[in-house]
């Protein structure tokens, strides 16, 4: 007999005993009343008018749900959705940024002849709105800080939360990054962190429309969602839709399934086609190209021998690498330890970042030491001007239309170009990890992506500048491409700080140069090989052990041993258990003290031998089995007469590690295991007592 509505929303808190006729009769007495509320309601229900219009609205809804449902799964439709609102928040993003950052240059250029007042208005524009973003992130959603990816991962390993999926957090980290972005390459932030979490936000809310819509309940459906708008998160930033899916599998994922590759594409591949679509209707671009067009030469785009150059490249890329990851870490350590900085970050975050952007600033103001780096160009352009096909050195100062009247000035302000490089790299490296401990919705990795360019352009003007002296022929001379070596620089240092191959395809998209698709991955690989040498924890990584997050694989690089742990000393006290033979009162205790779907059921109390577990539903259904007209039969009725004991598909061994247990509850896809020693149960492992499990070895880090 199928349980009842009653049955299913019942308290599990109230005993079986407390079923008597009169409480029998009030229910009926209390349907009967909803019953003829209902009928009252539909008859004359004064806010809800246009009642026949409403009822016609709604079945040509459901006459279009059932077509669309004829061509595919409604969970396609939201995939497309997800790409395509995102693509188009993406652009709304970076349109609102551009005009900020257009009132801000044209002000700075509107006070030229009074450098104190130009050293205000460059100083506390980017300084108001850093603390203004702060400020209202911190008072409305303390979880929109950062950048989201670490986070992302870790409910995309099985562990739920929620606070950083709710719609607050989606509207407080949208309006707080496009103030973080308003504030231009002075704090060098960027965008693809915080989107990938707001699009895992909107992905959430899809899943749960689709569920709906589908009217089931389909959890795998929701980690799906989840999975793919991590892979739009960066499709939708850079029209890049293969590298998307790529940096989905390589970092959001620890189990990447088969089955989510055809989502993920399909909804990058909506996303990028947006994107790109927004920038033809807005007029930007005549035609959907890439993001950063170049002009590298397809006859002879690099000599064999260069092949040892981009090695070596990718070699000093991996090296820098170490060196930035170092240093990340000990700034991660200061912020935790210091009382001071602590004190600062708990009550006065606004201040904290006001004061920092508007020291950093104070530092790239054009007229003093920001003409050795460019500072007067975006993120944006900073890349295009690195990408440049020509060879600085050779160059007058005229710049090229493609690069605008000053790109090509601003690197040579300081009499050389190499020599802003230099000072652009040197400034930059503790200037990146000082902007990364504001409290903001920030991005790292476009910051680091545009570092390796200037790195790989340091390299290949030298490589142009030795062979213009004559150590090398004319015709090896005029080959020498140093765009390329900023774009392979470019994916080698962020693959190598990220610990992934995704930035070398992500180059390739976004210049559409496959020409240096060989010695960009080569750089890449290299750089990968130094970066994870020494077991040394990745960027992310490095943010998922710095806030304590319950991610294992983190915690295996930051501490290979502990994720070896044997799962029995971990568990928790003792699980509920039910016997075979077990009566309603015993039931009535179980799902009065136990919240899980799944119980298990041991053979006795004495023996403990797993039988298998048996659902939460029917066990409800049990205890009203067991009572007839408010009578409790507790004699003649036990668990397994009523009750289906379906058997376990895993068990676990208490000798078994936390590693172990994380990869089955993950592979599997089930919520609970049983752990148990020579048959006799031992203990379960949920979700929740995962979660409690990682948490509890982060702390010993």
């Amino acid at each position: 007999m199928a349980p009842t509505l009653q049955d299913r929303t019942k308290s599990p808190e109230e005993p079986a005993g407390s079923q008597t006729v009169g409480e029998n009769n009030d229910w009926k007495q209390g349907n009967q009343s909803d019953t003829s509320c209902d009928r009252i309601l539909l008859q004359d229900d004064p806010w809800k008018p246009c009642q026949r219009s409403r009822a016609t609205v709604k079945g040509w809804l459901l006459k279009l749900r059932t077509c669309l449902g004829t061509v595919c799964g409604i969970e396609w439709y939201g995939y497309a959705a997800l790409g395509i609102s995102m693509a188009i928040l993406s652009f709304l993003v970076d349109l609102s940024v551009t005009k900020l950052l257009r009132a801000h240059h044209w002000l700075y250029l509107k006070l030229e002849g009074n450098s104190l007042l130009q050293f205000f208005c460059w100083t506390l524009y980017p300084a108001c709105l850093c603390a203004v973003a702060s400020s209202f992130t911190d008072n409305i959603c303390p979880f929109s800080t950062g950048s989201g990816i670490p986070e992302v991962r870790t409910m995309l390993a099985g562990i739920e939360m929620p606070h950083y999926l709710s719609l607050t957090n989606l509207f407080t980290k949208l309006l707080a990054l496009t103030c973080t972005l308003a504030a231009g390459s002075t704090v060098f932030l960027g965008k693809v962190g915080p989107f990938v979490h707001l699009s895992t936000m909107a992905g959430a809310y899809f899943s749960n429309l689709c569920t709906l819509i589908q009217g089931d309940t389909k959890e795998r459906a929701a980690g799906e969602m989840l999975v793919v708008a991590a892979a739009v998160g960066v499709a939708s930033c850079f029209g890049a839709p293969i590298s998307g899916v790529l940096f989905s599998v390589e970092v959001m994922c620890s189990h990447f399934a088969l089955r989510h590759y055809c989502p993920c594409f399909f909804s990058a591949a909506c996303g990028a086609s947006m994107f790109r679509l927004l920038s033809v209707w807005s007029g930007e671009e005549e035609t959907p190209q890439a993001l950063f067009k170049t002009n590298f030469p397809s006859s002879l785009p690099f000599y064999p021998l260069e092949i040892i150059l981009f090695a070596l490249l990718g070699l000093l890329c991996g090296a820098v690498s170490c060196c930035y990851l170092f240093c990340h870490r000990r700034i991660l350590r200061f912020t935790k330890t210091n009382a001071f900085l602590l004190q600062m970050l708990a009550t006065e975050k606004a201040l904290y970042s006001g004061v920092v952007a508007l020291f950093l600033a104070s530092l790239t103001f054009p007229p003093s030491a920001g003409q050795y780096m460019a500072s007067k160009l975006t993120m944006k352009q900073l890349l295009a001007s690195l990408l440049d096909s020509r060879q600085w050195s050779s160059q007058s100062h005229n710049a090229s239309v493609q690069l605008g009247p000053d790109a090509l000035l601003e690197w040579s302000s300081s009499g050389s170009p190499l020599l802003s490089l230099a000072v652009f790299l040197l400034m930059k490296m503790w200037m990146m990890v000082l902007a990364w401990t504001l409290p903001l919705p920030t991005g790292y990795f476009m910051p680091v992506f545009v570092y390796g360019a200037a790195l790989g352009r340091l390299l290949g003007e030298a490589v142009a500048y030795v062979s213009s002296t004559g150590l090398t022929s004319s015709q090896l001379q005029a080959s020498i491409n140093p765009g390329g070596y900023a774009l392979a620089g470019a994916a080698a240092f962020s693959g190598a700080v990220t610990h992934t191959l995704s930035p070398a395809l992500l180059a390739l998209e976004l210049t559409g140069q496959f020409s240096h698709a060989l010695p960009i991955l080569l750089a890449t690989l290299l750089a990968n090989a130094v970066a994870r040498s020494g077991h040394r924890p990745s960027f992310y990584d490095a943010l998922s052990i710095g806030k304590k997050l319950p991610h294992l694989p983190s915690l295996v690089k930051a501490s290979p041993r502990l994720p070896f742990t044997p799962i029995g000393q971990v568990l928790g006290p003792k699980s509920v258990q039910l016997q075979k033979v077990a009566g309603p009162v015993e039931v009535q205790h179980a799902v009065n003290t136990s919240t899980d779907q799944q119980i298990p059921v041991v053979d006795s109390h004495e023996s403990r031998i797993v039988l298998g577990f048996v659902l939460r539903s029917e066990l409800l259904m049990f205890l009203r089995h067991c009572t007839t007209d408010g009578v409790t039969q507790t004699l003649e009725k036990h668990l397994d007469e009523v009750c289906c004991i379906y058997p376990t598909a895993v068990l676990l061994s208490p000798h078994n590690t936390v590693q172990e247990a994380h990869s089955i509850l993950n592979l599997v896809g089930v919520q609970s295991l049983c752990v148990a020693d020579r048959g006799r149960l031992v203990g379960i492992i949920t979700w929740p007592e995962m979660k409690r499990i990682l948490e509890d070895l982060a702390k010993e880090i």
